[in-house]
């Protein structure tokens, strides 16, 4: 009896013959290239329509919703880096772009260290509720064509797996 995580053998041989692999290795590569392909597609529009609501970056919308979501207390810059998978350069440097644009101030975090807790200025409260409604409508008309809402759970899961 199998268990409930085991494929049967016969979808695998039949998929690595569909796709003409002679060693089953390749759909791992099939799969990292297949993510990238994906996202290279989908994000174009999405990232022209935050630019239009004045989100330079799709970055931008998770910091300004974990800023929001963080309220009075903001958000540590290290919580940011766990919370995107982003190296700590990269979140201070779209941090000093936010900050330029006015959508978030940053003050010195209390405690020892040279740690930083990031908040929403007035200008930018909301921001990301206003603009959630078109991107989430973005998103939908991208991916509801091809995938139904019980699809779209189950690949979630998949990909919530890759995850470090």
């Amino acid at each position: 009896m199998r268990t409930q995580d085991e494929q049967p053998a016969f979808r695998v041989s039949s998929a690595q013959a569909r796709y003409g692999d002679s060693d089953p290795q390749i759909a791992y590569l099939r799969v990292h290239f297949a993510l990238m392909r994906i996202s290279r597609t989908h994000m174009p529009p999405i990232e022209s329509l935050l630019r239009a609501h004045g989100i330079a970056d799709p970055i931008w919308y998770e910091i300004l919703l974990a800023a929001e979501e963080a309220g009075e207390r903001g958000v540590q810059m290290l919580d940011l880096q766990r919370r995107l998978f982003v190296p700590q350069y990269a979140v201070s440097r779209h941090i000093a772009r936010m900050q330029n644009a006015g959508l978030v101030h940053r003050k010195a975090a209390s405690g020892k260290g040279r740690g930083q807790t990031i908040f929403v200025t007035d200008a930018a409260r909301g921001l990301q509720d206003r603009v959630w409604k078109a991107y989430s409508d973005k998103v939908r008309a991208a991916l509801a064509p091809k995938l139904d809402t019980q699809e779209a759970y189950a690949l979630l899961d998949v990909l919530n797996r890759l995850y470090p």
